[in-house]
């Protein structure tokens, strides 16, 4: 039974190190414009994700440029010996997920007020690895 756990852990681990994930907190767009450029970028190869994003005129595009710059910058940082080129890596998942939400009250005609909601987003960012190199 022991041997077997270790085994398991062993191959978590192996698997854990192809695996690379940055996040983005509190980040002032709506989810929804975030979800527009994340949608173009989802499993795409990581060179072509950033010429996609590089080129793209929207502002989540800046924000999600750097995100991902961010997370092959943790692969390096787990794979110190291994080569970018020769990993072939792509975006696993990309998720957008609504974060808090500002609500501010403007005025309205006879005397109403209307609320505002001032939307922000989470984004997470998981590269993956389509060769298996041991190391």
């Amino acid at each position: 039974m022991g041997v077997r756990k270790r085994q398991m852990a062993e191959r978590i681990k192996a698997e854990k190190k192809q695996v690379a994930f940055a996040k983005l907190n509190n980040c002032p767009t709506s989810p929804r414009k975030m979800r527009l450029v994340a949608d173009l970028v989802r499993g795409v190869q990581i060179e072509k994700a950033l010429a996609i994003l590089k080129f793209n005129s929207k502002e989540s595009s800046r924000k999600l440029e750097k995100l991902l710059l961010s997370a092959i910058a943790n692969w390096q940082a787990k794979n110190e010996d291994g080569d970018i080129e020769a990993a072939d890596l792509f975006i696993k998942e990309i998720r957008v997920d609504s974060g808090a939400m500002l609500k501010r009250l403007r005025p309205a005609p006879q005397g109403r007020a209307h609320r505002i909601r001032k939307r922000s987003n989470h984004v997470t960012l998981v590269l993956g690895s389509n060769n298996n190199i041991e190391s």
